[in-house]
């Protein structure tokens, strides 16, 4: 239908320009650390740190600790998540970790398996051994 979309888009988009893309089907192995949002609609082998945002598209993968501002997911994360503000877990989005936020979000039919603590100032660590963010 006209006008009509197909789900929920990412609020986290709207709010900021995004500075990385890890396009379909590319894959990364390494630790990515970036000043800006990034989005991953491909796989990040090692562990994600974002100044700002972070928005995993349904082709996403992380394995590997994020550790953001926010975070928006719609495909899959093996690993520790540590996030300052708000984390949105979609339908289609899938966690095996710990999740350590401020706001959680976690739609039907979302996976999510592990233990989540939630904040109510910037968390110093969220499990143990992801990275800490770099206060500039």
């Amino acid at each position: 239908m006209i006008g009509k979309s197909k789900g929920p888009a990412p609020a986290v988009e709207t709010q900021s320009k995004i500075g990385t893309i890890v396009g379909p089907g590319a894959v990364f192995d390494g630790n990515l650390t970036a000043p800006e949002t990034v989005r991953i609609d491909g796989i990040i082998n090692g562990n994600c740190v974002c100044k700002q945002n972070l928005v995993i598209g349904q082709d996403g993968r992380v394995e590997g600790n994020i550790s953001a501002q926010n975070v928006v997911i719609s495909g899959k994360v093996n690993g520790d998540i540590l996030v300052r503000g708000k984390l949105e877990l979609f339908s289609t989005g899938r966690v095996v970790g710990n999740i350590t936020a401020r706001s959680l979000v976690i739609d039907e039919d979302a996976y999510f398996d592990g233990r989540c603590t939630m904040t109510t100032s910037q968390p110093e660590t969220a499990g143990g051994g992801e990275p800490d963010i770099e206060e500039a």
